[in-house]
Parts: structure tokens; sequence; C-alpha cells
């Protein structure tokens, strides 16, 4: 079912914006692919298995396929979290090493007992196309050109595509994880944003909500913000997915917070489209740059 807007609060969906950028994504791959034979390639690596991450991830293997990116679905089974934590680290090590692969996603969040370490210690940076490593982490940091998380990368695309003025805005981003809060929150301070980050030891949240001019939830807490925690007018991306009665529903309760905002993302069909078609985009500039190291070093197979 469609979620209708009120009339003060303008719908922001993903979809057509992702539209645009898979069909740049589709040229780019066939050029890729004329250059050099093959086109670029992602690995989805999957440890356990949880039901919104493995529906996530499935739309990315069929969004591959889409525009031509080759794709392989990697499953790290077992139930011992020591065992599971040494063949991920032998299943990264074994894709960091294959000159097929451009780009590698590990499903998030990782199971008990495998810290995201483990991870972090064994993918190499050229391919961490989700942005999780310490040096893409850190150039993000500082302002230079990295690889970002894409659902961080998707939030901030949203903002700009719908043309919300960052420069100089209030804004509040709930959530402090590596791979979307704190990456958002960078970005938008490097857009010209003042910005606070809340999280789970925020003393009265809503007072930080009501006065920020874009609000960005990515706490994981289904229905913590609603429309009384709200500015007038504000801008709301809600990056939230959570399971509720069978039901995928975001961080924000849609129904209060469309009578007080001047444009929010629905869940589903908000960010979620537009973090697949960035993380297409994210696969072919990796394959780009390993391209480019490998003429730099001839007779070198895959990123080093």
């Amino acid at each position: 079912m469609t979620v209708q807007a009120s009339p003060s609060a303008r719908l922001l969906e993903g979809a057509p914006i992702a539209a645009e950028i898979r069909a740049r994504v589709a040229s780019d791959v066939a050029e890729f692919a004329g250059a050099h034979g093959r086109p670029p390639g992602l690995a989805v690596v999957v440890c356990g298995r949880s039901a919104p991450s493995m529906v996530y991830l499935e739309r990315i293997l069929k969004a591959c396929a889409a525009v031509g990116i080759e794709s392989q679905f990697v499953d790290v089974p077992g139930d011992d979290s020591a065992a599971q934590s040494a063949q991920l680290t032998a299943a990264l090590h074994r894709l960091n090493a294959d000159s097929s692969v451009s780009g590698i996603i590990v499903q998030m969040p990782l199971p008990p007992g495998i810290g995201l370490r483990v991870v972090v210690d064994a993918i190499d940076p050229l391919k961490d196309i989700d942005g999780i490593h310490p040096l893409n982490a850190g150039l993000l940091r500082l302002g230079y050109e990295g690889f970002v998380p894409a659902t961080a990368h998707a939030a901030l695309e949203m903002l700009e595509h719908s043309g919300v003025t960052i420069p100089g805005a209030e804004a509040v981003v709930i959530g402090r994880s590596p791979v979307v809060g704190m990456p958002v929150a960078f970005m938008l301070v490097k857009g010209g944003a003042t910005v606070t980050v809340c999280h789970t030891k925020t003393r009265d949240l809503a007072a930080h909500t009501r006065r920020a001019d874009i609000v960005i939830a990515a706490a994981g807490r289904p229905g913590l913000i609603t429309g009384a925690m709200l500015k007038p007018g504000a801008v709301v991306i809600d990056v939230g997915i959570n399971v509720v009665d069978g039901r995928i529903v975001g961080d924000v309760d849609f129904e209060s917070a469309r009578e007080v905002a001047a444009a929010i993302t629905p869940v589903p069909g908000g960010v979620g489209p537009l973090t697949n078609a960035l993380l297409l985009a994210h696969v072919v500039r990796a394959a780009q740059r390993q391209a480019v190291e490998r003429t730099a070093a001839p007779g070198v197979g895959g990123a080093s």
C-alpha cells in the first residue's frame, strides 16, 4: 500500500532517484566490460541469516543482474562464533585475492559473538564498498574521497537531490553507529550543517529534535520519533528498518510526523531503493580504481 503524505509534507521517495542512478551504472558497467573484457563483480557475504537483512541482500543481487554486474553469494555457515569468525576471515581473504571481485559487502548486523573488528581486519579497503574499513572511515572524517557506507550516502543524496538546504542547517542525527549515524554526521558537517548526534544515553531527545531543521533517524527503534518531537517544517529522513508484526517500519512514527514535517521519507520506499542503487555505483567505482591499480602494477592480480 502506498503511503500518502498530508498536503504539508512532501513525500521523499527513493525510487525515482534510484532509477536515474541505475541507468548511469548500467552504462558505466557496459563501458567497463568493453574496456576490460569482463564486468565489475560484487561478493555478498552472509554470516548468519536474519529476515530483514536477507531481504535487503536479495534485492542487491537482483539489482546487480539488472545492470550487468556479476554477483556471488558467499554463505559462512556454523553456530560456533569462533569457527564462524575464522571462516569469515578466510572468505574475505579469498575474495580480496580474486581479481573478478571488485567489491565486497558483509551482512550486518553480524551474529552475536562476532565483532565488526573481524571484518575490519580482513577486508581490503579497495574492495570495501560499504566504507567500514578504518582507511575509508578516516578519509571520510578528514574530508577526502573514499568509500562511505551506502545507507549514509543515500541519506545525504536524498537531501541534496530533493533540494534541501544543508549549509547553515541545524541537523540532528539519532544513532551513532559506524555504518550509518556517524558517517551521516560527518557528511553533514562537511556540507556545512551544524550537527548534533544523539543516542541511547541522550537526555531529553525531544529537546534536540524540536530545534532541528533536518532529522535523520538511524537508531533501529520503531516509532522512536513522533510528530510532537519535531520542529514544524523539518525534513525527516528515516533510515530505520524494523520488523513489527511482519511489517517493515522505520524509526519515525510516519502518521504523526507527516502532519508536522515539510518533507519525509517513507519506510519502505524512501532511503532503501536509493541505498541499493548507490551500492551498485560504488561497485563500479571500485572496479575502476582497481583497474588503475593493476595498470600501475602489471602482473598483480586483484587489489592489494
